[in-house]
């Protein structure tokens, strides 16, 4: 297996913190020896930025026309942007969601071409990137669209939890129009089929939440609980699939309820991302599971109130290449075990090495 996996990077929005990141994350030389970097973008971008980031004056990049031409020791940069465009830190405008739109399409054709390995995808604008070639709410909801033989699921990745997402980009007020059980099941099926495939858990255990505060209190506070989440979850267990719930989510975090399940499937946007941005910030990722291809992205957005001022924290877009490679090989991995299970001792126990150097294992359960 070839240890030098192909990482397309789309470089978001230009005049967010999406550069800096980039820049301090290749500034660390280890990291050539994981991946080979590409990144969509603009090296006239890049060298703007340079310029406010101490250290990084040094820091080279390829320059490429096409991905095949891509120099495995290298950071290479494909320049898929009008050379003259204008960088204005901490705004948001048309022209900047015009490249973030071009950067994806640019990426998400390699990616079909078998000309990248795993997609990372910088932080984009959901608003400004609105266009005849992106009319999404999110990149979760493109690559869906793009990739639309499979089932996504937005999950969040950290080092201490998982979460998937039942729905995700919609309005507060339609979350439970939108909750069915077919739905939950749907999601349940794609979270456990990722748990399995991508991070080498043999039987996950997953954590159903409620809709409702303390579950809806017997009815008092809602209904959505008897009549829709648990008899999706008793679905789910005669299927095999491991699902315990629903359970009332201030309680279940609060009490690191978390610590006892592979991963928590959540109704909505902010009940499963608020704790985990509390709890795994820093190394948080976002994974979007159940696509035939592999995407991650960083646990944030933007960053309009510290563009250009240097104080971005790349860690978060560090571990989102880390998890898009670890994934990329461990696929890999579950495919030839499927193929032939006599190989099934080589994740015997749900191992998955880590790219990570202070990650040599996953959990074992």
């Amino acid at each position: 297996m070839n240890d030098k996996i192909r990482v397309g990077i789309t470089h978001g929005d230009i005049n967010g913190i999406c550069y800096e990141i980039i820049i301090k994350t290749f500034m660390d030389q280890r990291m050539s020896d994981i991946c080979t970097p590409i990144i969509y973008g603009s090296s006239k971008v890049v060298d703007y930025y340079k310029k406010n980031i101490p250290g990084a004056e040094s820091l080279s990049f390829n320059l490429i026309k096409n991905a095949s031409e891509a120099n495995s020791r290298r950071i290479n940069i494909i320049n898929c942007i009008d050379d003259n465009i204008r960088v204005e830190p901490g705004k948001s405008d048309i022209i900047a969601g015009q490249a973030e739109a071009a950067s994806l399409n640019a990426a998400v054709r390699d990616i079909r071409a078998g000309l990248i390995d795993v997609l990372v995808t910088a932080p984009i604008n959901k608003a400004n990137i609105q266009c005849d070639e992106f009319d999404f709410t999110g990149h979760t909801e493109f690559l869906d669209a793009n990739f639309h033989d499979t089932e996504s699921l937005m999950m969040m990745v950290g080092d201490t939890m998982r979460v998937g997402l039942a729905t995700i980009h919609i309005p507060l007020s339609e979350v439970a129009t939108n909750i069915s059980s077919e739905l939950i099941l749907k999601k349940l099926r794609a979270l456990k089929r990722s748990l399995v495939a991508d991070f080498g858990i043999r039987q996950p255990k997953i954590a159903v939440l409620s809709l409702n505060p303390h579950a809806g209190d017997d009815c008092l506070l809602g209904s959505e609980e008897k009549e829709i989440i648990t008899p999706a979850i008793i679905s789910a267990n005669d299927e095999d699939i491991l699902a315990f719930g629903p359970f009332a989510a201030d309680g279940f975090f609060g009490a690191g309820g978390f610590n006892k399940y592979d991963a928590v499937l959540a109704m909505y946007h902010d009940q499963g991302l608020a704790p985990f941005k509390a709890l795994c910030q820093e190394s948080g990722v976002n994974f979007t599971a159940g696509l035939s291809i592999v995407r991650t992205s960083p646990a944030h957005g933007v960053g309009y109130d510290i563009a250009g001022k240097n104080m971005a924290d790349p860690s978060s877009f560090r571990a989102a290449i880390y998890s898009a490679v670890d994934i990329w090989r461990n696929r890999n991995i579950y495919k030839v075990i499927t193929a032939n299970p006599l190989k099934h001792y080589a994740v015997e126990g749900g191992a998955d090495v880590s790219v990570k150097d202070i990650e040599t294992e996953e959990d074992k359960h």
